[in-house]
């Protein structure tokens, strides 16, 4: 769930880069960092904490170059040091190569373990600098960039959209699934490559449009390009991404996620049988779903929590008391409109239940009478493997509890959930569109002993075996260029 960013322009790219990075400071909060290259040298910062605390404008001033990468990071795979910071930095045969990484790979142990088997030394616990040792190791034999990404899309399993600087060259791709996001725009010198679209529009410059799943991107100084690599019959675009971890006004794939989330809303109010005084949203993520709620149910909307904007996202939080402890710091009720009332309070999601607790226990010392709980997703079910902080069944509240158990649980006088075909139908995809693991059990991918509903993937310029599924032959690469 990190974010990353790719600038090549005419101008100095550190100040462009800064800015991107803030518009998807939501998508990681643990560390930032960039890397530019002027031709000549390769200049680099990276540092634990926000965007705005990592740098300034004199360390800005000092990452000279026309061409640069940044990441912010929410850590999945590897842990919380100073090594993990990404963009992962290093010389190759001449070569200043920075990789960025978004997303979570399921067979980065077994890859460490073939690379250690060979005398391959590893410089942090991540998944991205396996993805910087498969390419390093393809570049070895062809010296191709594009055989590169074509080695990573055989061998790699998971997701993983990736920005890769090459001196002066911008490389982004984007797994055959399309799990994780990745876009692409116009600026007013240049091009960016981006995790989402307020990227783009953080820096006055032009959507063009998402990077297609198992697309190669190439962006330098005369323009960018497009070639797929590889073709699956069904994407699984990640469901939480409209759910909660995008930005309301991003567009992904081809959606914007606002509108989704309304829909959600919508769809939630449909067949209700309470008779409430008002519709509050948990602020933020909770919004758009509570206006779909209250345009749709016809139940005035009022903010029945404010939020302390100068806090993070406590669900990105690393310990659970952290995210426990700052639920009274970011959020304050407002008693004189929940006071006595009936509230319709409309959260995105209950993960382990304790922030839910809390709230509605705030709710209730402000005076409110009901609290019933709408949630804009179906329960959470079970883990993630592809990049959302879910890693085990025992956290998830749903998991193993029925709807009344968890109402208990959590103190709400009711709560229902959307339906995973209301949800689908909100989105506007496909079902078979959809990565609905966490949801269902059900993954897009083998994943060692779970579910599995394995997609048909083509990799374009060979036959392959992989875990992803048969790889058939294409006698053609597709290519455009914009």
């Amino acid at each position: 769930m990190c974010g990353i960013v790719g600038i090549a322009d005419a101008g100095g790219v550190s100040f462009s880069l800064y800015s991107a990075l803030y518009a998807l400071q939501h998508r990681g909060q643990e560390s930032a960092g960039i890397a530019t290259f002027d031709g000549a040298v390769l200049h680099k910062h990276k540092g634990q904490g926000l965007v705005s605390e990592v740098f300034d404008e004199s360390l800005l001033a000092s990452l000279e170059g026309s061409v640069g990468v940044g990441h912010v990071r929410y850590p999945t795979t590897g842990e919380k040091i100073p090594e993990n910071i990404q963009p992962f930095n290093f010389r190759f045969r001449g070569k200043n190569i920075a990789v960025t990484h978004n997303g979570n790979l399921t067979n980065t142990a077994d890859l460490k373990e073939t690379f250690e088997k060979r005398g391959q030394i590893f410089c942090t616990t991540t998944d991205t600098e396996v993805i910087g040792n498969l390419i390093a190791d393809e570049l070895r034999i062809s010296g191709g960039m594009e055989d590169a990404v074509l080695h990573c899309m055989r061998i790699l399993k998971g997701s993983y959209s990736v920005v890769v600087m090459l001196d002066d060259v911008i490389w982004a791709f984007r797994d055959p699934l399309g799990i994780r996001p990745l876009c692409v725009g116009k600026l007013p010198n240049g091009h960016i490559v981006c995790s989402e679209s307020v990227a783009v529009d953080a820096l006055n410059g032009t959507f063009i449009r998402d990077v297609r799943p198992g697309e190669l991107v190439r962006i330098d100084a005369t323009g960018i390009t497009f070639r797929q690599i590889a073709v699956a019959d069904h994407p699984a675009h990640c469901v939480f991404e409209y759910i909660y971890f995008a930005r309301a006004d991003s567009v992904v794939d081809g959606r914007l996620v606002y509108d989704v989330r309304r829909h959600i809303g919508q769809a939630l109010s449909e067949n209700e049988t309470i008779c409430a005084d008002l519709v509050s949203p948990v602020p933020d993520s909770g919004i758009a779903h509570a206006i779909g709620y209250s345009e749709a149910s016809k139940i005035p909307y009022r903010e029945g929590l404010i939020k302390n904007r100068y806090m993070g996202r406590t669900f990105i939080m690393p310990t659970q008391e952290a995210r426990e402890n700052a639920v009274r710091i970011k959020l304050n009720p407002v008693k004189g409109h929940v006071l006595d009332k009936s509230v319709v309070l409309v959260d995105d999601s209950i993960v382990r239940g304790t922030t839910s607790r809390r709230i509605i226990g705030l709710m209730r010392e402000a005076g409110a009478a009901e609290v019933h709980m709408r949630i804009g997703s179906p329960a959470l079910k079970a883990p993630c493997y592809l990049g959302v902080d879910m890693p085990t069944r025992k956290e998830l509240i749903a998991s193993d509890k029925s709807n009344e158990e968890v109402r208990k649980s959590i103190g709400a006088s009711s709560l229902r959930h959307v339906s995973i075909e209301a949800l689908i139908s909100a989105i506007g995809m496909d079902k078979n569109d959809l990565c609905v693991g966490c949801l269902t059990g059900v993954y897009p991918l083998a994943i060692g002993c779970e579910q599995c509903s394995r997609r048909r993937v083509e990799l374009i310029g060979g036959t392959y075996q992989s875990n992803l599924g048969v790889f058939k032959e294409v006698s053609e690469a597709r290519t455009s260029t914009k």
